[in-house]
């Protein structure tokens, strides 16, 4: 089960963060990533993760609200939409959702 949670910014705006097991690496999950979404609210930021590919998204409780570093980084970004591969490392960089749902072998197309 993801873990997440969010936040409402005095603006009214809310940032959601949830915690999903990574891409399958051929045998089964990887390891967990942790995605960050501003939105209008709860609604509209889950339509957001579900219109990029993310289908099966769901947010149930506020177990794991995200950090004021978490905040910060998700309202700077341009496209309010990112994800980082260890949440529990804060060393990484944040990237943004093109890089994690972007196919692993580029399409060919026939001349």
């Amino acid at each position: 089960m993801a873990g997440g949670g969010f936040c409402t910014l005095p603006n009214g705006s809310v940032v959601v963060a949830i915690t999903l097991a990574g891409p399958a690496d051929g045998a089964g999950p990887g390891a967990p990533v942790r995605v960050l979404v501003h939105a209008a609210n709860r609604a509209r930021a889950l339509t957001r993760l579900r219109n990029e590919g993310l289908r099966a998204v769901y947010l149930r409780g506020n177990a794991e609200p995200p950090t004021p570093d978490e905040i910060t980084a998700v309202l700077h970004h341009p496209d309010g939409l990112l994800w980082r591969a260890r949440p529990e490392r804060a060393q990484e960089l944040w990237h943004p959702i093109r890089a994690l749902l972007r196919p692993a072998v580029p399409v060919r197309r026939p001349a």
